[in-house]
């Protein structure tokens, strides 16, 4: 039963919704405590047994390849002055045995464009999607939880997580049926529907595994707004070709493509971090005084 080895992250985004902190750093290195949400993103595709990470990258996003990088002088200076955990952190950013993968996507088109642009380096392979934006705190790891799932269906298989039918319209919302307990079988799916026409609140949340035919079914998604092409439209096509499952995830995400999510996760990250925990939960009980 063969699971995925390959995870495409869309780091293409502008992050307008973070200026100024975002005009010249990607949104994709916001630190949450004290790690940015791409490495997140990266040790939970890597806890999942991917071996290739292909990032779809835009205009200053050059840091990102930078930080997967080897930073020799800064180890170097760690090693002389005796900090070794801090030279091991640095040294397990990125293991031996995976490899990192760079396309520059020329103009921001939409996910799916992002996901089209990754074809020449995944190949007829089945592959993973990590939103990095969505930060889901889980054990294990949702892709990992995804994989596994994959392993026994062979088949694409959409993170999902109930939202409140306010919040419709900024996801898109799958219509499916239950086949087992948490694994649905989808029957449609919707971008960013109104709540009164939404089939459903159950929506898609930046993880996704899918199989190889998506690529052919994105290269014939017609541009919509802004000449995007989006994944969902791609997902929908695929339907007529084979069997698209939801599966309801393990875990609790936070959106830190909001200032709001950011901050939450932020703090709670922080409230279990070994270093800082108890020091900082004494800090937040003194400002309920």
């Amino acid at each position: 039963m063969s699971k995925i080895t390959k995870v495409v992250f869309s780091v293409v985004g502008l992050g307008i919704r973070f200026l100024p902190a975002t005009k010249a750093s990607p949104k994709e290195m916001l630190p949450i405590v004290d790690k940015p949400l791409i490495q997140y993103a990266a040790e939970e595709a890597i806890a999942a047994g991917a071996t290739e990470l292909i990032f779809i990258t835009g205009r200053n996003k050059r840091s990102i390849e930078d930080h997967f990088d080897n930073a020799s002088e800064l180890e170097a200076s760690l090693e002389a002055s005796g900090k070794k955990e801090m030279l091991e952190a640095l040294k397990g950013i990125l293991p031996s045995h995976v490899s990192c993968i760079f396309i520059r996507q020329p103009k921001a088109l939409g996910l799916g464009h992002a996901v089209l642009c990754a074809k020449p380096v995944v190949g007829n392979a089945s592959f993973g999607v990590i939103l990095a934006d969505d930060l889901i705190d889980a054990n294990p790891p949702v892709m990992q939880q995804m994989n596994n799932v994959y392993a026994r269906k062979q088949c694409s298989v959409l993170g999902v997580e109930d939202v409140l039918p306010l919040e419709t319209a900024s996801y898109g919302i799958v219509d499916a049926f239950e086949i087992e307990q948490n694994l649905l079988k989808l029957k449609s799916i919707v971008e960013k529907p109104k709540p009164a026409d939404a089939p459903s609140t159950l929506a898609v949340v930046g993880r996704y595994i899918l199989t190889p035919k998506i690529f052919d079914c994105l290269e014939k998604v017609k541009p919509g707004k802004g000449g995007e092409i989006q994944l969902t439209d791609g997902i929908s096509d695929l339907m007529q070709y084979e069997d698209i499952l939801a599966y309801r995830f393990a875990g609790k995400r936070y959106d830190c493509g909001s200032k709001l999510g950011f901050m939450k996760a932020n703090v709670e990250y922080a409230l279990k971090h070994s270093e800082i925990a108890d020091d900082f939960a004494s800090y937040l009980k003194s400002l309920k005084r």
